[in-house]
Formats: C-alpha cells, structure tokens, sequence
C-alpha cells in the first residue's frame, strides 16, 4: 500500500483516524501499532512470513535491551549488545546481500577454474527492511550507551518500529527522537490540519512532479541508450535527477504530515539539497536522517575527524553505497562520492565556497552524474550512456532519431520547469508567506484533487526508495 493510492487515501487513512482520535489516550499506540501491521502485512501479503520476521525483530531488540538494563558488567551488556546486532544485521545481510555474495564468489571461481559453486537463496527483500533495520539498531545502540533506558512495553517499541508513516522509506527517527511522544503527545484539530497540509505537499511533488519526469527517464530506458542524442541524454539524467528527489522528498513530507496528524514531530530528511555549492553540503541537505545515523553510528565511534579521516570516510560511503543495493554500481556510487568528498577536504572545498557561481556550476554537473551510477545498475549499459553524454570522447554512432530532444523536450517541458523551480524553494517560501489565506489553502485543495485524478489516469508509481 502506497501514500498515493485510493486504497491508502479514501479507506485506509479515514479509518485509522476515525479510530484513533475515538480511542483513549491509553489505547492510542496500541491503534498505531494494529493499523500498522495492518499496513505492512498489505504490502508483504504474497510473502506473510516477512510480517513475522518483524515480530521477531522487536522481540530479539526487546528481550536484548531489558537484559542489558539488568547486567551490572559490562562484559554482560556488551554480550547483549552483540546477540541484538547479529540478528539485526544478520537478517539484513541474509536477505539483502547473500546472492550478491554468491554471485561473486561464483564468479571467482569460474575465472580461477574451480567447480565449486555456492547456491542462491533468491530471497524477496522485504519492504522497508534497511529503514526499521537501523531505526532498532540505534535504539539497542543508545540503551548500551545510557543514552535512553530499555524500553519496558514490548507494545511502545513496536509502535516506535512498525509506525506506518515512516516504516517503508524513512525518514530514520531513532527512539531518543520520539520516546517523550510515545508516552505523551499534543492531539488537536491544528496537528491535524498543519499534518493534512504537508501531506498534500508531499503527495503533490510525488504525484505531479516525480511521476511525470520520472516518465522521461523509463522512456529513454525503452528506447535504449545506445539510440538517444546526446542533448536527450542529458535532459534524461536531468528527469531522473528530479525525480528521485521529489520521489523522496514528497514521501518525506507526506511521511512528516501522517506523523503531525498522529502529535508526533519527525525531523526534516530535505532542505534544498539541489542549491548546494559542495558535495560536502548536497549531503547534509540529502537524506539528512540517514547521514545522521551514519555520522552518530559509524562516523564518530571510528573516530570521526579526530584521527583517521579518511579512512573513516571510506568505510561510510562504502556503507552508504551497499546500504543502498547490493549491486557494484551501488559500491563504485559510494566510491565515487567518498572521492569527491575527500578532494573538497584535501581544498577543494574551500575554492567552490569562495567562488559560490563555480561551485553551483560543479554541483550542476556533479550531481546528475553521481546519480547516473546510482540509477543504471549494469555497468556496461552505464558506460554507454556516458558515450551520450560525451560523444567527443567517446566512439558512439549516430541517435536513431535526431529530433529527439525536441520531442521529449516539448512533451516534458512544463513538468521540468516545475521540477527546476521548486528545487529553489521558492515556492515553499511563498506558501509559508501566506500559509492560512485562502488562496493558500483553495490551492492545496486544487493540488490534491490534481493528484487524484493523475491516479484515477493510472499516472502513479511505487517510491523508488521502497526498493532499498
């Protein structure tokens, strides 16, 4: 079940707000708990047992911290400590990363002449598993550290885990971020209205952003990047740009507004990542939940920019890439990122800041090429379509169709303006400006019946990060 789906927004939604808000304050996480394995099993109905594989999550990380909170050495705690993360990330890894593993040891022994060959699992990843596989780790992380107490109610955890705004696609909320809410919250008709209107947000950059240039992109990929110009290719890689942050970045916002309706406060996860001078600040504006939980979990314990700088640097952005997919252009994506991020450090960076139209004028050029490598998976299929983008250094024959930019260009070309320009924030800016007139709110109630009907079109597509 997706946000933008009826089934999600003229069944779904109604009920579970009717039934939360007539529920008792004590019973109320108990409702987020049901609609959200409700929600999940939805999703994972073909494969039940994924469901749970959840339940067994929240037991382990349960049972792990309140034996943790009982060890009076640390020895004890540690012991604990290491049970939780084995099943967390083993289960992540059996899932996630073991025929990727497979296929390359195959691989190693067909070029080293040996007969041996490791079987394939062929596993169905679950929805959502890296998003609430990190939430629970830095929760088990945090109680080892003293940093929040083990949780007593085996029912406010899993709340906190399965919480269906943000259990499939983050944002990544650690516990010491909600655990005051989980116990007490604000519910008023201004939560509600103030979540209703970040929601329409969000569902509106999805629906009639994200969706339509995204379009763009999986046309290209039908007609084969061997047969494009090179002027299509770029607007293409410039679509897919688009699309994976107003993909994102509505859910976010839709994800943030579920959660005000509910008297919860999520972090921001965007904030105009696109009008970055460096690579360094793309990424403190992208993901913002995800860098955080890399920088308070990985980052620092390996000692952060106090001594080995750039070997910490490598291990995050090799994470971050294989957090991603198991795939090597998820891993050469992460290497390329830590080589750009460490040239800033080396001084790089210092020059893009002091010159700020040079450094909009790398990321213009940076960022969609970072992004090629994350979203064409086959490596060969990749490095054709770096001979469009570059035909003068590249042997590339003729595109089938000349004309094609003018083409996709002309169908495209409003959908891509829209894209360009709420990338500034300036269209945010405004509607904060007038946020309650009534042009404000006649135009979300304009914008929500827009995507509505885009959906009744059949104009809709999964969220590219439920992949991950």
């Amino acid at each position: 079940m997706v946000f933008s789906s009826f089934t999600f927004l003229f069944y779904f939604l109604p009920a579970f707000l009717l039934v939360y808000f007539l529920a008792p304050a004590f019973m109320k996480n108990a409702v987020i708990f049901a609609a959200s394995l409700i929600f999940y099993y939805y999703g994972v109905r073909e494969h039940p047992f994924y469901l749970v594989l959840m339940f067994l999550s929240i037991g382990v990380n349960y049972a792990a911290a309140c034996r943790m909170m009982r060890c009076r050495g640390k020895r004890g705690k540690t012991v604990c400590l290491a049970v939780g993360m084995t099943w967390n990330i083993g289960c992540l890894f059996v899932f996630k990363y073991l025929d990727f593993l497979s296929r390359n040891v195959n691989l190693l022994f067909e070029r080293t002449g040996l007969s041996a060959r490791l079987p394939y699992a062929d596993l169905v990843l679950p929805i959502g598993i890296s998003f609430y596989t990190f939430q629970i780790s830095s929760y088990l992380i945090d109680v080892y550290r003293k940093k929040v107490p083990a949780e007593r109610s085996f029912l406010t955890l899993g709340t906190y885990l399965c919480m269906f705004p943000q259990l499939i696609a983050g944002p990544i909320v650690t516990y010491s971020q909600v655990r005051s809410q989980m116990k007490e919250r604000v519910h008023s008709f201004r939560n509600v209205e103030e979540g209703l209107r970040e929601f329409t947000i969000g569902l509106s950059l999805k629906v009639l952003i994200a969706n339509r240039v995204g379009n763009l992109w999986t046309q290209v990929g039908s007609i084969g990047y061997e047969s494009i110009s090179c002027p299509l290719a770029w607007l293409s890689i410039a679509a897919y740009t688009f699309q994976i942050y107003f993909d994102f970045y509505g859910y976010s916002l839709m994800a943030k507004g579920l959660g005000q309706m509910m008297g919860f406060e999520f972090p921001d996860n965007f904030q105009n990542p696109y009008l970055s001078r460096t690579m360094t600040e793309f990424w403190r504006r992208w993901h913002m939940t995800l860098g955080g939980w890399f920088r308070e979990y990985v980052y620092i314990p390996l000692g952060g920019n106090r001594r080995f700088l750039y070997r910490n640097l490598f291990v995050v952005w090799m994470l971050t890439g294989l957090w991603h997919g198991a795939n090597w252009n998820f891993v050469l994506w992460g290497l390329s990122l830590f080589v750009l991020l460490a040239l800033e450090r080396l001084g790089l960076k210092a020059v893009l800041e002091k010159f700020p139209v040079f450094g909009h004028l790398y990321m213009f050029l940076v960022i969609p090429l970072s992004w090629l490598l994350f979203a064409v998976t086959d490596l060969s299929q990749f490095v054709i379509y770096l001979g469009r983008l570059f035909p003068f250094a590249a042997a590339t024959g003729e595109a089938v169709f000349r004309g094609d930019f003018v083409k996709y260009g002309s169908a495209y070309f409003w959908p891509m303006a829209a894209a360009l320009l709420c990338c500034t924030g300036l269209p945010r800016k405004l509607y904060e400006a007038k946020k309650y007139s009534y042009a404000a709110t006649f135009g979300l109630v304009l914008l929500f019946w827009s995507c509505v009907y885009c959906m009744y079109l059949g104009l809709d597509d999964p969220f590219l990060y439920y992949q991950f």
